[in-house]
């Protein structure tokens, strides 16, 4: 095992230009924009750093190429494959260098065949606890090293007689290191080191502050140390299977390239947060878009009446003012479980972004259809109980909890038809999966009929439409039938679909 050259060594030129344009590519195909102008600049950084230190090298980069929010998780993974500490295990490295400097004729005692993981597990759980309660981010780094090097490693090369099945799993380290059981410990720790001085000047309030504060500073340092841990598996892993192509497939995607369907709960909070910004920006390219459009064609006769003042030069072209109509917007969802991110993120852009529209009405469903639109106005779009709320309020499923985009379709043509009209535009969101019923096909060709235009927004990909009980072709025969996976590719279609 080797470590990166010191940093007074220089990296060669041609492998550090390497390197950088291999790290700008993995950047790209996290749909991260970034020109040739970006990478000269990423190359002017490094050329001024240097690098000896590596959080200055990180920030400069990330100043060069860095344009817009969301993309800094992004980054900052590819970066720790592209510019790691180090190769190996850097931590064994420093040891057996010390030891040698000890002792020239000692041996490696870390190759100790006969090491028991329970002892060695108890070890590092008693270190990672004074670690912690110290927040000491160094020997919190080295021991998620440690801890990678020895629980994290699967396979080998005699792992079912196969190379190539061998690897380092962040999942498999923290599943037996478990980092989250030792919050008792660290205050246990903490409370033990600060009774001398809470003795002598003792504070009524303070116990009561550090009891609900320390837990969730614990919680941060824990959360802080597995990020660690995975970090460090992706490095090892990279080692074994490239740089490239790990940071192709195990760097996690920005939020709004996050599939709907496959978010967790964690990045579905992220994409609620990422709401108004989005909303934001449609809201500004669609006033860029009105005042281009308001102008409208050239009017001739008005052109040539002024070009008599500037002797038939039509310098000050006249045009046709516009003054174009905001349609309406029906929001049809299916709100059950397998879609529920979807559609909520949905509703909430849709929500903040309301003025760009003259009138707003929403529909949800499961089985039934109900309008939902005083829910989401009552409750100012709070994304944490929007989804609880309309299931629990709102009567959109009848005596079973299934998806019918027939019968729910059905009722809104029998109910609800008056809320279309020659200017509405209708959005209808859902997977199409019917659980084998009716589709109910003429209540959609009603709906298209009245409505200016009528779009299925599907969170699925097209390879999926038609599959198991999907009725996504049936369905994409009547009205257009969009894929709209993640947030981007959402922000494009109603960018498209908002009025000018």
């Amino acid at each position: 095992m080797t470590v990166p050259p010191p940093s007074g060594v220089p990296v060669p030129p041609a492998d550090l230009a390497a390197r950088l344009t291999a790290f700008v590519r993995a950047l790209r195909t996290h749909g991260l924009r970034i020109g040739p102008a970006e990478t000269v600049d990423a190359a002017a950084v490094l050329a001024v750093l240097g690098l000896a230190e590596r959080e200055q090298v990180r920030a400069g980069l990330a100043a060069a190429l860095l344009r817009t929010d969301g993309q800094r998780g992004v980054f900052d993974a590819a970066f720790d494959l592209f510019f790691p500490l180090g190769v190996g295990d850097p931590e064994a490295v420093r040891r057996a260098s010390a030891r040698q400097a000890a002792d020239p004729s000692d041996p490696d005692p870390d190759a100790d065949p006969d090491a028991d993981p329970a002892v060695l597990r108890e070890e590092l759980r008693a270190r990672l606890v004074a670690a912690l309660a110290a927040d000491d981010r160094a020997a919190l780094a080295g021991l998620a090293g440690e801890a990678v090097a020895a629980f994290g490693r699967y396979g080998g090369a005699g792992a079912a007689g196969r190379p190539g099945n061998d690897g380092w799993s962040a999942y498999q380290t923290l599943g037996r290191l478990a980092p989250e059981t030792l919050l008792a410990r660290v205050l246990a720790a903490l409370r033990a080191g600060a009774t001398g001085a809470a003795d002598a000047a003792p504070d009524p309030t303070a116990p009561d502050l550090a009891d609900h504060v320390l837990p969730d500073e614990i919680r941060r340092r824990i959360q802080g140390f597995r990020a660690m841990v995975a970090t460090e598996a992706r490095r090892r892993a990279a080692e074994l299977r490239g740089t490239e192509r790990l940071a192709e497939r195990a760097v996690a995607p920005s939020p709004d390239r996050i599939d709907f369907l496959t978010a967790g709960r964690d990045q579905l909070a992220e994409l609620r947060r990422t709401v108004h910004p989005l909303a934001r920006k449609l809201a500004t390219r669609l006033a860029a878009r009105r005042r281009r459009a308001a102008r409208g064609r050239i009017d001739l006769r008005r052109t040539l009446r002024r070009s008599l003042s500037t002797g038939g030069v039509p310098l000050r072209p006249a045009h046709r003012l516009r003054r174009p109509a905001r349609p309406e917007l029906v929001l049809l969802c299916d709100v059950s479980g397998s879609v529920a991110g979807f559609s909520d993120f949905t509703l909430l852009l849709v929500q903040a972004m309301r003025d760009q529209f003259s009138k707003v009405r929403v529909f949800a469903f499961v089985n039934r259809t109900a309008e939902v639109t005083d829910l989401l106005t009552r409750g100012g779009g709070d994304p944490a109980t929007l989804a609880r709320r309309i299931l629990t309020e709102a009567k959109v499923m009848g005596h079973h909890g299934n998806s019918d985009y027939g019968s729910a379709l059905g009722e809104f043509a029998e109910r609800h038809l008056d809320a279309v009209g020659p200017r509405t535009a209708v959005l209808i969101l859902g997977d199409a999966r019917n659980n084998y019923r009716d589709p109910h096909l003429p209540a959609l060709r009603l709906i298209a009929a009245r409505a200016r235009q009528v779009h299925w927004l599907n969170p699925e990909q097209p390879s999926l439409w038609g599959t198991g009980d999907s009725a996504a072709p049936a369905y994409a025969e009547v009205v257009p039938m969009h894929c709209c996976r993640n947030a981007r590719r959402l922000g494009e279609f109603i960018g498209r679909l908002l009025p000018v």
